[in-house]
C-alpha cells in the first residue's frame, strides 16, 4: 500500500513516472466503478475541483465530505474514519489542519491516502508546480526556481519536489518565516541525492537573479488571519514586482498557487502579465491529480 502524504514519499522514478502518467492524453480507467472519499477540513476551491475531476477521469465516482460531517476525533478517531470511508471507497484525499492526521490515516494502510494540503505539506501542489515547469522547459535537472515569501507549506513541497529533480531552489524569506533546520537539513539531503541544490536567503534580488522561474504565495494563509498586519509588516520588500522579474533570466516564467492578493506578494502586472502561468499551474492541478491517483490505484499496488 502507497500513500503521498509528502512529496519525497515518491523516488525521484516514481514522480517522473507521476508526471508522465499525469501527461497522458487519455487517463487510464483504474477508477471504474469505485470511489473516492475526498475529506476537507479545509475548503478550497482548486483542490476540490481538480481532485473532483481527476477521479471522474479515471472512471470513478467523488464523494466530497467536510470536516464536521465525520468530525475527525470528536465524533470518531481518525483511524476509525479511515476504516469506514475503506469500506466504501478505493482512494481517500484529506485536506487537514494537522499534518499528524493524514500520518494516522496512512498508518491504518488499508486504502492508499492522500494529502490535499496540511499545515506542513502540499505534494499535489508540487507535483503541478514540476509539470508547470517541465511542459514550459522540457529537462528540469539544472533549472533555477526562485521561491519568494512566506517558507511555508508550499514552499517546503516545492523545494523538496524540486531537489528531487535536480533543480537549483531558491528560497527568500524574512527572518521567523524561513525553513526550520529539520526541514532545511531533510530538503538538503534530497537535494545531495540527486544533483539538486537549495540556497536559503533574506534577499529576494538574490534568490531572484538569473533565476528560470520566480514563485510566490500569500503572505498570510488561511488560519493566521489574526497574523495578517504583522505579516504584512515582516514581508515588506517581499514582492513581486516588475522590477524583481526583470531580475531573472531572459524567458522566465512567474508561477503562483493561488489565491493572489494583488498588491501584497505580487503586483497585478506581474500576475496577469505575459510571463505569468498562473493558470497553467491551475489547470495542472487536475493533471497532476490524475497522474497521482492513476499511478497509486493502478500502478503501486
Amino acid at each position: 500500500m502507497r500513500h503521498l502524504t509528502e512529496i519525497d514519499d515518491l523516488d525521484a522514478d516514481e514522480l517522473g513516472r507521476v508526471l508522465e502518467l499525469a501527461s497522458l492524453p487519455d487517463a487510464p480507467r483504474v477508477l471504474a466503478g469505485k470511489g473516492a472519499a475526498l475529506v476537507f477540513e479545509k475548503p478550497s476551491a482548486r483542490t476540490r475541483n481538480s481532485m473532483e475531476m481527476a477521479v471522474v477521469q479515471l472512471g470513478g465516482h467523488p464523494v466530497y465530505i467536510q470536516g464536521g460531517e465525520v468530525g475527525l476525533d470528536r465524533r470518531e478517531s481518525v483511524e476509525d474514519v479511515t476504516r469506514t470511508l475503506a469500506c466504501y471507497h478505493a482512494v481517500v484525499g484529506a485536506r487537514v489542519y494537522d499534518h499528524a492526521v493524514v500520518e494516522r490515516m496512512a498508518a491504518v494502510d488499508v486504502v492508499p491516502v492522500v494529502n490535499m494540503l496540511s499545515d506542513t505539506a502540499h505534494p499535489l501542489q508540487a507535483l503541478a508546480d514540476l509539470l508547470t515547469l517541465r511542459r514550459e522547459f522540457g529537462e528540469l535537472a539544472g533549472r533555477v526556481v526562485a521561491y519568494v515569501g512566506d517558507a511555508n507549506n508550499v514552499a517546503r513541497s516545492l523545494a523538496l519536489a524540486g531537489a528531487m529533480a535536480g533543480m537549483a531552489v531558491r528560497v527568500a524569506a524574512p527572518p521567523g518565516h524561513t525553513f526550520a533546520d529539520a526541514d532545511r537539513t531533510r530538503i538538503e539531503s534530497v537535494a545531495a541525492a540527486h544533483g539538486g541544490a537549495l540556497v536559503v536567503t533574506d534577499d529576494p534580488h538574490r534568490a531572484v537573479n538569473g533565476a528560470d522561474a520566480v514563485y510566490t504565495d500569500v503572505w498570510t494563509s488561511m488560519g493566521q488571519e489574526d497574523e495578517a498586519e504583522q505579516r504584512r509588516a515582516d514581508f515588506a520588500g517581499f514582492t513581486v514586482d516588475g522590477r524583481l522579474m526583470a531580475e531573472a533570466r531572459h524567458g522566465a516564467i512567474f508561477l503562483h498557487c493561488l489565491p493572489a492578493h494583488r498588491g501584497e506578494e505580487v503586483t497585478a502586472d506581474v500576475v496577469d502579465g505575459p510571463r505569468s502561468r498562473v493558470w497553467v499551474q491551475a489547470a495542472n492541478r487536475m493533471h497532476a491529480a490524475r497522474g497521482l491517483l492513476a499511478w497509486l490505484v493502478g500502478e503501486a499496488v
